[in-house]
């Protein structure tokens, strides 16, 4: 390994035209942070869930690792000291919407959703704010990824662009989605642009593997080992899916049609497919490709079918949700709630394991679980069912509640939370959307 490869502002593995950026080893002087912070950096995520809640489950109480869930948030328990659960917030423009769904698509930026189908409108998201302003300190400067496509039709006169994206660069483009693994890993290993990786990854970086683990200490060779086999799990498990269809959208059933019209199935796995994705996030994360994430584990009225779940029958994630209260359709939507928390508690918990010289991944982030509505089967918004993770480098204490439905309105904005979290990645604005206050975290 080249003193040059040393001194650099980022440290790679290189070899047959393949540069993989490394995680943070305390034993080299410069690593994933800024140049004039030994400190690794701060990151964002934000996983973005459709339909809100069960309201009557959604609830926490007591602090700390004591602190004790409603049923659809249950699955948080074991993260409790990591979390901060929030009530009460929420976005004036999408709740006085007359669109009961796409209206409130503005979750990220607070603004109003244009509901003339001739203007698409929703502001620029407070995560492009953050990667205007910052993305340049790495290769990717944010990634939003998705497990549905993009949908493009109309919706009670009102376009589903909205309800296929949370990102927006600018009020009126939506950040590319990404729902295949495969490519969103070619960014991360690849050049940033989505470069096929066309041998094993590893391979190609083995002469620099070995010079590296001679110069690290037994701790930071720890780690590296941990890394690698990371990056090899991942290649392996989208190899599997890629060679089983899992991720290549619909196929027909036969290769030569012996009937007038057969049906199109997608052979998708959706548990694995969410958690592919949550493990790139990990990776991109360990590697500094991006600092700023969005996952959206569903569409908006989405017509995702959970009926992987044990007890969930033949109905599309919009049905369960909008169920008239019958008890066993609320039994059911209950079920897809705690399915996108423990997806959070997930990615919680990966972060939580890596170490970063002292600190945890997670100690260094901030992941924030929202959806665009409360009560989804009265498309209730006067609150948001928010929860924020990890500590900001130190900025955000965690293992606690804050309550804000007892505040007037004007102390409930959403997009306080958006500013509070935007200084704590170093970016500092007098006002976004509809704020200019902030909410202590």
């Amino acid at each position: 390994m080249s003193n040059r490869m040393l001194e650099s502002r980022r440290n790679f593995l290189r070899g047959a035209g393949v540069a993989l950026a490394l995680p943070w080893l305390e034993s080299l002087p410069t690593m994933a942070a800024d140049t004039k912070s030994q400190k690794p950096p701060i990151r964002l995520a934000t996983i973005y869930f459709s339909n809100g809640v069960e309201p009557a489950h959604w609830w926490a109480r007591g602090s700390g690792a004591s602190m004790e869930f409603g049923q659809a948030a249950r699955p948080l328990a074991p993260i409790a000291s990591d979390i901060i659960f929030l009530r009460g917030l929420y976005h004036y423009n999408g709740l006085v919407s007359s669109s009961p769904h796409l209206g409130r698509m503005n979750l990220l930026s607070g603004e109003t959703v244009s509901l003339d189908p001739k203007e698409i409108r929703v502001g620029t998201s407070f995560d492009q704010v953050l990667a205007q302003r910052i993305g340049d300190r790495t290769a990717i400067p944010s990634l939003a990824l998705g497990i549905e496509p993009n949908e493009l039709r109309l919706e009670d006169g009102v376009s589903m662009i909205y309800g296929s994206a949370i990102s927006w660069v600018t009020p009126t483009k939506p950040a590319p989605k990404e729902i295949y693994p495969a490519r969103a890993f070619d960014m991360l290993v690849g050049d940033g642009d989505g470069r096929r990786v066309d041998r094993h990854i590893l391979d190609a970086v083995l002469g620099d593997v070995r010079n590296l683990r001679r110069r690290v200490s037994a701790g930071d060779r720890i780690k590296l080992d941990e890394y690698l086999e990371s990056i090899d799990d991942i290649e392996k498990r989208i190899a599997r899916a890629t060679r089983e269809e899992r991720f290549e959208g619909w196929r027909p059933t036969l290769t030569r049609a012996d009937m007038a019209r057969p049906a199109d199935q997608l052979p998708r796995n959706v548990p694995e497919h969410i958690r592919l994705m949550l493990d790139l996030i990990v990776l991109a994360f360990r590697m500094d490709r991006t600092r700023i994430v969005t996952l959206m584990l569903n569409n908006d009225l989405s017509q995702m079918n959970f009926r992987f779940l044990e007890g969930v029958r033949g109905a599309l994630h919009l049905d369960l949700t909008h169920n008239g209260k019958v008890p066993e359709a609320e039994a059911m939507y209950l079920k897809t709630n705690q399915f996108h928390v423990a997806q959070f508690t997930y990615l919680v918990e990966r972060l939580k394991q890596i170490d970063e010289g002292g600190s945890s991944l997670l100690d260094n982030s901030m992941l924030l679980l929202a959806s665009s509505l409360f009560d989804g089967d009265a498309h209730g918004a006067d609150q948001l069912p928010f929860v924020l993770a990890g500590r900001a480098g130190g900025a955000i204490r965690t293992g606690r509640i804050i309550d804000l439905l007892d505040r007037d309105n004007d102390n409930r904005r959403a997009c306080s939370l958006f500013l509070s979290m935007m200084d704590a990645m170093g970016v500092r604005l007098d006002r976004f959307g509809d704020s200019d206050r902030r909410v202590e975290i």
